[in-house]
């Protein structure tokens, strides 16, 4: 069911009728002369004849019957000539009203909102009609935020009220804001409203089984889908370039209603002045048209009908161009979180992710939290999460070069508490009030240990396979941005089937609890999750996190929240074979043997070919700059991995070997017969790895 709104209120109108402020006088004969209807006289003048007005009159007669047979405007003021139907101005609430000048009659039914008796006049002045109209319109238009809100505020201010239809039109594509819109100037019909044939059944005037809906407005849906481009010097965009309101019966507009409504659309217009044509122009220029129609039947719109239609265009323009760019804005609001933040989590060897984030609230969508998984050579991975404080523009520029920062130390291998201290001096080079807080974590799935360093961030909690749940004991630190500071790492056990939650403080504190009583609930909530699912199997990832953000209450919520979560499988120590080699001639042959009895123990004996191979390339180019034992180690996961590493840092690039050269054709190699391969930087030196698929075929 469609809403149509009283657009505003009257002494004397019934709340319930669905025509919301549409006035009609008792009776109309459609061929009596307007200037049947004599003139309110303002305040403070004095009538020109007793017939003009009767002030707050008692049993006065009508002048003559020439005066109550006239079919007044849309919003009439009422005859002087009937009883009791005059209204002085109403004073300024400053002003105490006199008892001279309160009305005699029509009281109980005005403080009661009912509307007068048939054969009544309604007290109501035209112009103020007007006013209140356009005032409560106004205000429902601009009552939206986004574009189909505005639009239909409009629609369902004006109809039934102003008028019996509506077609809105806005230019496609919208320009926004100071942008010089491209190409051609088209139109497209956003919305139709009108009333519909079930509308109005009380029978006050348009009721379907004494009026059917005329064809003109019942073939209105029909233009659903309309596009109109409007072609420079034609009819429409004369209308349009002069901005304001006209009638459709007027040469111009009449000839650019075949453009707008398309061929034969001109006939759907009723004749007379009966429809209004509003170009809808915003700050800087046109950005659309409304079409404002009226029943042959219902009285036909005046002049000051079309300074109504102006505010409305003009208020609707406005907060279409005002939506605009609040969705502009609320664009590139997502569009910069979302690229801030991860897109996709890395599936690192050993270790499952899951990952959930939070804006503070749906107006403010971007924040200085983040959250980051980032692969590390020797199928180690770096978990990190960190927190700027605010959640705004800044906090997520600022969040974004700390995250880019993190990013290049990881690549560096560093360990967490020197990330932690650059990240320290990031800050500082940023501004003095860029305050953050991290927590920076190295999971190695072989040794099943993990060193985690904290710059006053909320200590991660670890769930066990058993279903306990520990908040490990991590030195708090300083935050990121305070200098002069010290950062200290700590190594524990990652055991197999545990899980390790990391978050930022939006989950734990709020103005309801402080931090540790929401860090204690976390835990118990992760606890009783796992119990859930049994001692022996740890609950899903992604249905964890789904029940810690239930934990939070409707009053909970005062920041973003950012969390990570890692399942540790680790990597079994009969899946991994590890090796020293001298830097010598005889190392290549070395290798190649003992990743051939390594796979033959795991039962890979058809990648024997490409492993030795591979291998044997990766090797002699280590061997052939290096001066320590080269490092080689075999990993069987879902996929084969092997890690050749060496002192030397400079990274081998992959490059086309020339007819006549000696060497060069080892990468080459591991580039057509590896699934994947890459090469990463240590303190130390280097690592150069491949991976290829446990199955024969590549």
């Amino acid at each position: 069911m469609t809403e149509y709104p009283i657009s505003f209120e009257r002494p004397g109108a019934d709340p319930a009728d669905p025509r919301g402020a549409v006035l009609h006088t008792p009776t109309q004969v459609p061929d009596a002369p307007a200037a049947a209807l004599p003139a309110q006289a303002r305040a403070g003048e004095t009538p020109s004849t007793p017939s003009t007005a009767t002030p707050c009159g008692k049993g006065k007669e009508p002048a003559s019957s020439a005066d109550t047979t006239g079919p007044g405007p849309e919003h009439s003021q009422p005859s002087a000539a009937e009883p009791d139907t005059h209204r002085p101005r109403p004073v300024p609430e400053s002003v105490p009203e006199s008892r001279q000048d309160r009305p005699q009659s029509g009281g109980p039914e005005r403080r009661k909102g009912q509307a007068p008796a048939p054969g009544q006049p309604t007290p109501m002045r035209r112009d103020g009609d007007r006013l209140r109209f356009v005032g409560a319109a106004t205000r429902r238009i601009a009552r939206g935020i986004d574009l189909d809100e505005i639009v239909m505020g409009l629609c369902r201010a004006t109809v039934p009220t102003f008028s019996d239809a509506i077609l809105v039109y806005l230019r496609d594509p919208l320009p926004v804001g100071d942008e010089r819109p491209t190409g051609p100037l088209v139109l497209r019909l956003r919305r139709t409203d009108r009333i519909p044939a079930e509308r109005d059944t009380e029978g006050a005037g348009f009721s379907p089984a004494l009026q059917p809906e005329p064809a003109e407005l019942t073939e209105l849906d029909s233009l659903g889908a309309e596009l109109c481009e409007v072609r420079p010097g034609s009819a429409l965009a004369e209308v349009l370039r002069g901005v304001r309101p006209v009638f459709t019966d007027a040469p111009a507009a009449h000839a650019a209603l075949p453009e707008l409504l398309g061929e034969g659309g001109e006939t759907l217009v009723p004749g007379g002045q009966r429809a209004i044509l509003a170009p809808l122009r915003g700050r800087r220029r046109v950005i659309g048209a409304a079409l404002f129609l009226r029943r042959p039947e219902r009285l036909a719109f005046e002049a000051d009908d079309l300074l109504v239609a102006a505010q409305l265009a003009t208020h609707s323009a406005l907060g279409i161009d005002k939506a605009v760019l609040y969705g502009r804005e609320a664009y590139i609001a997502d569009e910069l979180q979302r690229t801030m933040l991860p897109e996709h989590l890395p599936r690192p060897t050993g270790v499952r992710l899951a990952s959930r984030y939070l804006p503070a609230a749906e107006t403010a969508r971007v924040g200085g939290d983040w959250y980051d998984a980032i692969p590390l050579p020797g199928s180690r991975v770096a978990l990190v999460v960190g927190d700027v404080m605010g959640h705004s523009m800044t906090s997520a520029a600022i969040m974004g070069q700390l995250r880019t920062t993190a990013q290049t130390l990881a690549g560096l291998d560093l360990p967490p508490q020197e990330v932690l201290h650059h990240l320290d001096e990031q800050a500082q080079r940023l501004g003095t009030d860029r305050m953050a807080t991290c927590l920076y974590a190295v999971y190695d799935p072989v040794s099943h240990r993990i060193t985690i360093a904290n710059a006053g961030h909320p200590p991660p909690v670890l769930l066990h396979l058993g279903g306990r749940a520990e908040v490990l004991r991590v030195p708090p630190g300083a935050p990121i941005g305070v200098g002069g500071v010290d950062f200290e790492a700590v190594e524990l056990d990652a055991p197999a089937g545990a899980t390790l939650l990391l978050y930022t403080d939006g989950l734990v504190e709020s103005r309801l609890r402080d931090v540790w009583t929401g860090i204690e609930q976390l835990r118990e909530k992760l606890a009783a999750t796992a119990q859930l699912t049994g001692p022996d199997h740890p609950p899903p990832l992604e249905a964890l996190c789904d029940e810690v953000l239930d934990m939070l209450g409707p009053g909970d919520r005062d920041d973003d929240i950012a969390l990570l979560a890692a399942r540790f499988d680790g990597i079994a120590p009969s899946d991994v074979a590890y090796w020293f080699l001298e830097p010598e001639d005889a190392a290549p042959g070395r290798a190649r043997r003992l990743a051939r009895r390594a796979l033959s123990r795991w039962g890979l004996e058809e990648l024997s070919d490409s492993v030795e191979l591979l291998v044997s390339e990766v090797v002699t180019n280590a061997v052939r700059y290096a001066s320590r034992p080269v490092t080689l180690r075999l990993l069987r996961t879902d996929v084969l991995r092997c890690e050749v590493g060496d002192d030397v840092p400079q990274l081998p690039r992959l490059r086309q070997a020339r007819a006549t050269d000696e060497g060069g054709r080892g990468l080459y190699l591991v580039n057509r017969l590896a699934r994947r391969w890459g090469a990463t930087r240590l303190s130390t030196g280097k690592v150069v790895w491949f991976e290829l698929s446990k199955t024969a075929q590549q």
